[in-house]
């Protein structure tokens, strides 16, 4: 015989697996979008691409391009002729979705 201990402990066993799953698999999915984004230059195309989308925007995109550093370039100490920049600014968008059962968007 089964106690009641042991179903629940199965239970809430199975509900916790099933929904680290579920969360596994829309990670999973939006990886794959993330390795699927197209690769675009920044050159003059951009801005006429960029107009001609839907909303004005491109979901998943890996802009290629020339970077210049604001003062110096970084010199890597282990790797002669490396260099690279630190990155100051980062522009993340944030879709607003309203939630009716919180109210809020």
């Amino acid at each position: 015989p089964i106690s009641p201990a042991e179903l629940l402990c199965l239970g809430s066993s199975l509900a916790f697996s099933g929904l680290f799953y579920y969360l596994y698999r829309r990670k999973a999915r939006v990886m794959a979008r993330i390795q699927e984004a197209p690769k675009l230059q920044v050159d003059d195309n951009l801005p006429a691409l960029l107009s001609a989308a839907e909303g004005r925007c491109l979901p998943y995109v890996a802009l290629e391009g020339i970077v210049l550093p604001a003062q110096a370039a970084l010199t890597s100490h282990y790797h002669e002729g490396l260099q690279g920049v630190i990155q100051k600014l980062l522009l993340k968008e944030h879709r607003l979705i309203w939630n009716s059962l919180a109210r809020s968007w």
